[in-house]
């Protein structure tokens, strides 16, 4: 019973992934796609093989230079590799720069 309940109150949450989550995610997949190991990938971006293994844990807070470099190396764009992101809420009325409110 109380399972039942548990999974109805969990259906009614989201979980939505943060750019740098579904960044490293999608380069994990990019890579493994395309036969490269981690070593290969990092030779082909200019970057160590130690940093492409953080980026695709998550713990890196890279740049956009960097993700670049890898969309590149894996023949994709940073858009594939980071779609669907959810956009920010819009402002309220009035309170966007450059309105009179």
């Amino acid at each position: 019973m109380c399972r039942v309940i548990v999974a109805n109150r969990l259906e009614n949450y989201r979980v939505f992934l943060t750019a740098r989550q579904l960044f490293s995610q999608n380069v994990r997949k990019a890579r493994v796609a395309k036969g490269c190991s981690q070593e290969d990938l990092a030779e082909l971006a200019g970057l160590h093989r130690n940093y492409v293994g953080g980026v695709e844990r998550g713990e890196r807070n890279i740049s956009i230079d960097n993700m670049e470099k890898l969309a590149r190396a894996l023949g994709t764009t940073i858009a594939m590799l980071v779609p669907g992101l959810p956009s920010p809420a819009k402002p309220a009325k009035g309170t966007q720069r450059g309105t009179k409110g």
